[in-house]
């Protein structure tokens, strides 16, 4: 699906419909997640927001081609001027994913704090992605936190809950907490069995069951 749609293809789709949905803003930024998923919810312009619209363009062109330095700098830009508006949020977004890219999870942290976005599917990733910042730092209890929150902002959705959910199972296990990340497990089998198949979730069940607390 993705491999279908080009970047000047929803930049032009984009151009020619003021009311195109919020995919258009966060395509590329799937992209750089690797998700297969598109959210399609309906906003109304304000001066602000097309005039952000039209900045964060290249900044996310940048993020979407790799060129992770370039990308920081000109989505930093846009993020501060727009800050608040659509566009603004969304550079911010992509510039915290960005700086976790060059391992500045601390500053990532900042930003992605900072947004403030409506779409509850976008948000869960922005907290979601905290949560991932924190894992990197070995801060496992506070990746926990976020992941958990990041569950229950699209709390049901089969993509987003399960994959956070699996990831807080794996900080209780590098905390020792074997029965809380057994218990997760299990929610995930019983709740969400798509996902629990593609990750085999029998054999952390297994591995998280059996493990002892030296």
């Amino acid at each position: 699906m993705l491999e279908d749609i080009s970047f000047e293809t929803i930049k032009e789709k984009f151009q020619s419909n003021k009311k195109f949905q919020i995919a258009s803003y966060i395509a590329g930024v799937i992209v750089i997640l690797g998700t297969a998923y598109f959210v399609y919810h309906q906003f109304v312009h304000t001066p602000a927001n097309t005039k952000s619209k039209d900045a964060y363009w290249k900044g996310l062109n940048y993020a979407v081609k790799d060129s992770t330095d370039i990308s920081i700098k000109a989505l930093s830009k846009v993020a501060k001027k727009y800050d608040g508006t659509l566009g603004g949020e969304v550079s911010q977004f992509v510039l915290g994913r960005q700086l976790m890219n060059k391992g500045k999870f601390k500053k990532a942290i900042e930003k992605l704090e900072g947004v403030d976005l409506k779409d509850a599917y976008v948000s869960a990733l922005s907290i979601g992605l905290i949560g991932d910042c924190y894992n990197e730092l070995k801060k496992y209890s506070k990746a926990i936190e976020y992941y958990t929150e990041a569950a229950e902002k699209n709390d049901g959705n089969d993509f987003v809950t399960p994959m956070f959910l699996f990831k807080a199972g794996l900080c209780y296990e590098e905390l020792k907490k074997f029965d809380s990340a057994s218990d997760i497990y299990k929610k995930l089998k019983e709740e969400y069995p798509d996902f629990s198949n593609q990750k085999s979730i029998d054999k952390f069940i297994s591995r998280a069951s059996n493990t002892k607390v030296k």
